[in-house]
């Protein structure tokens, strides 16, 4: 994604303001955004994509905005501390700096977690519980489970799904249709949905679905799927493979589309 021509209209409208911005202004007309993290072209769309949010936090610190400048400083950080590792033997500065850099990552997460501490904000409570162990944010989380707020959010779906493949399969199977109902067009939902719906399908001994899942994952693109049990069972049960090879082919046209619907609904 081409951060770098993320314009930030919206964030100045808030602000009264109806200049664009690019990345590049941001640096130059606020140098703290920008000058603690690594300036060499390691990790280049996630810092700009940090960037973008630290601002837009700067400009509004909301919840909503905090939760997006923690996504985006947990995929930099990610990057950065792997960039971190490799040694430049004439230019130690950039390692200097891609260490300095993750250092602030670590310090900016910690911060977002201590100020949302009180928070009721889904996401964020999601990652207070994933990240930090924090079992008061899950139950506050679950407590929000049928507001709209969640409902209506693929992302929220897929956090559900996560957390109920642990405690109740058949709810996380609801929650992964949810997700994939949720999904907008021409988006690409994340392979872990596929994948788990093909290891909870084939647990449960409903190998038309997992394989209907394989073939969709494979359609996509998602390596690595075996399929060849699922096939293997469906023949000794003398089911017709091609039929649901067409079903596996309109079910993925359907969440190209964003108008698939769960069966379960």
């Amino acid at each position: 994604m081409a951060f770098k021509h993320i314009t930030l209209t919206f964030a100045l409208l808030l602000a009264g303001c109806e200049e664009s911005f690019t990345v590049e202004d941001i640096c130059v007309q606020s140098p703290a955004m920008c000058n603690d993290l690594n300036q060499d072209g390691h990790c280049k769309a996630q810092r700009e994509h940090t960037i973008f949010y630290r601002y837009l936090e700067s400009l509004q610190p909301t919840d909503e905005n905090k939760y997006q400048l923690l996504k985006a400083f947990e995929h930099y950080n990610q990057c950065i501390g792997l960039a971190a590792n490799i040694q430049h033997i004439k230019l130690k500065g950039k390692t200097t700096a891609r260490r300095r850099a993750y250092l602030t990552s670590n310090r900016e997460m910690a911060r977002i977690y201590q100020q949302t501490q009180a928070t009721t904000h889904p996401g964020l409570l999601y990652y207070h519980w994933s990240r930090n162990n924090d079992e008061t944010a899950l139950t506050r989380l679950l407590a929000l489970e049928n507001t709209p707020e969640v409902k209506t959010s693929a992302e929220m779906q897929f956090y559900l799904a996560s957390y109920y493949i642990k405690v109740d399969e058949q709810k996380a199977i609801d929650f992964l249709y949810n997700t994939l109902a949720l999904n907008q067009a021409k988006q690409i939902p994340d392979p872990e949905i596929y994948t788990s719906l093909i290891s909870l399908f084939y647990k449960h001994h409903q190998y038309k679905h997992a394989y209907i899942f394989a073939k969709i994952a494979e359609l996509s693109g998602i390596k690595n799927i075996d399929i060849l049990l699922i096939e293997q069972q469906l023949i000794a049960q003398e089911k017709n493979l091609d039929s649901l090879d067409a079903l596996a082919e309109q079910t993925l046209h359907q969440i190209n589309q964003g108008k698939f619907i769960s069966p379960r609904k």
